[in-house]
Order: C-alpha cells, then sequence, then structure tokens
C-alpha cells in the first residue's frame, strides 16, 4: 500500500548546549530529546482525525550544540524542511516547535517556504539573532517567569522586533513554571498543542492569542504579551488550560 504524503506537518526541535560538536547520545539519554516526548504524543493525538495526515515528527541533530556561527541546529532542521518539501510539495503547511535550542534554531529557519508558524518553548534569543526571516509568520513565544537558563525579557523583545520585520507576534507567560517545563506541565502541553493546532489551522486559536498576532507593527512588547493565568483562564481546575496530571499522561 502505497503511503500518501502528509497534508500538513510539526516539526519538533528539541533543546542542547551552546557548544557541542558530538552527536546527541542515543534513545533516552538524549535528555533533551526525551524531554520533547510528551509535546509529540500529545500533538499526535489532537491531529488525528478522519481523513487527515498531519505528520508529527522530531527533527535529528548531527550534533548536540548550537557552535557559534555553525548555527549546526538551523541547518539540521532546513534539511528536514527541504526533506518535507521534497515529498509533499511546496504548498505542505509546517508549523516548527522548538524548545530553548531547538526554539532558536526554529527561529532561524521560518524563512523556509514551507514555514506558516513558529512556537517556540522557553527559547533561546540571543539580542543579535535576526528576525527578518520571520516576515509573514505566526510566531507565538511561551515562557516562565522563573527561567534561569534562557531570557523571558529576551523573547519579548524578540516579539516586537519581529512584529516591527513584519512577522505576527505573541509571547505567553508561564507564572511558576521552569526551563524544563516540568513544573505545570500539563498546562505547557495543552498550551502547546493548542498554538500548534491553531496555527496549522485545524483548529482555533485562544482569542486573546488572536488578537496579539493581529496588533499593528508599532505596538510595544507589553501589548503582544499575555499571561497564561489572567489572560487564558489557566489555573488549577479552571479556563481551558487547567493544572491537571491526567493531561500529562
Amino acid at each position: 500500500m502505497v503511503q500518501r504524503p502528509p497534508s500538513a506537518a510539526v516539526l519538533v526541535l528539541h533543546g542542547g548546549r551552546e557548544t557541542g560538536t558530538e552527536p546527541p547520545p542515543p534513545g533516552l539519554l538524549n535528555l533533551p530529546g526525551t524531554r520533547m516526548r510528551p509535546f509529540v504524543r500529545a500533538l499526535g493525538r489532537a491531529v488525528r482525525a478522519p481523513g487527515g495526515n498531519v505528520l508529527v515528527q522530531q527533527v535529528r541533530y548531527a550534533h548536540r550544540g548550537w557552535n557559534g556561527t555553525r548555527a549546526d541546529p538551523f541547518h539540521d532542521a532546513v534539511a528536514a524542511l527541504d526533506a518535507l518539501r521534497e515529498e509533499a510539495g511546496d504548498e505542505l503547511p509546517v508549523v516548527l516547535l522548538g524548545h530553548s535550542m531547538g526554539a532558536r534554531a526554529a527561529l532561524r529557519a521560518a524563512g523556509h517556504p514551507l514555514v506558516r508558524g513558529v512556537v517556540g518553548l522557553a527559547p533561546w534569543c540571543p539580542p543579535g539573532d535576526p528576525v527578518t526571516q520571520l516576515a509573514g509568520r505566526d510566531v507565538v513565544l511561551v515562557h516562565s517567569n522563573r527561567d534561569r537558563l534562557t531570557s523571558p525579557q529576551a523573547s519579548q523583545s524578540l516579539t516586537a522586533r519581529a512584529r516591527r520585520a513584519g512577522a505576527r507576534t505573541c509571547m505567553i507567560t508561564v507564572r511558576g513554571g521552569d526551563h524544563a517545563m516540568l513544573r505545570r506541565a500539563p498546562a505547557w502541553h495543552r498550551l502547546t498543542t493548542t498554538l500548534v493546532v491553531g496555527l496549522l489551522g485545524s483548529g482555533s486559536l485562544p482569542g486573546p492569542v488572536g488578537a496579539a498576532l493581529a496588533l499593528p507593527p508599532t505596538a510595544e512588547a507589553t501589548e503582544g504579551t499575555l499571561d497564561l493565568d489572567l489572560d487564558l483562564g489557566s489555573g488549577p481546575g479552571s479556563g481551558p488550560f487547567p493544572d491537571r496530571t491526567d493531561l500529562a499522561r
């Protein structure tokens, strides 16, 4: 039986290190890759629908680190996108989902013709990184206010810079979370799934997110910044993103 090409795709890019030319360790020993498996499973369930054929795939890295100007995971992301383009054609809509270093790679690779949007989790956003490649894309960054490894302020700054460059952007703050997304894990998983499915056009984005994405290029960074609890109705047992342990399975 010939497998038909996907109708849409989500490429998942896990975190890594600032430097490291060795390949990531295999299987569960690759902790950044293992950290993203619950997101892959949640997305797989969310896009499973009669007649649908949405591919959810983790990008394989040749090297463990970003490695300065080499930007190794960026090139891995582009190679994965090129492979999808060859398989499914130029009209395949793709959303990139990245965590930490993987979010940096996703943002850098978003200029690829297939990419419609980026969801960055606890992204690594150095001030000098380019944003012009994000023009015409939807970009949602999700960051904990307690992150000590990557900067939520840098994420907020990037959303403003990218909006001025022609992107549609939004930032969501997860109060009480952490860089590894283990604290409040169910809320991270549910929110991420909703965002990715919404950017693919297979579901609806939360109203405040849609409003933030529609802000004019001149909007201040704070205008496009939402609070998961205050603006999206999260919290224990309430709203569309409740902190319930059963959601993390």
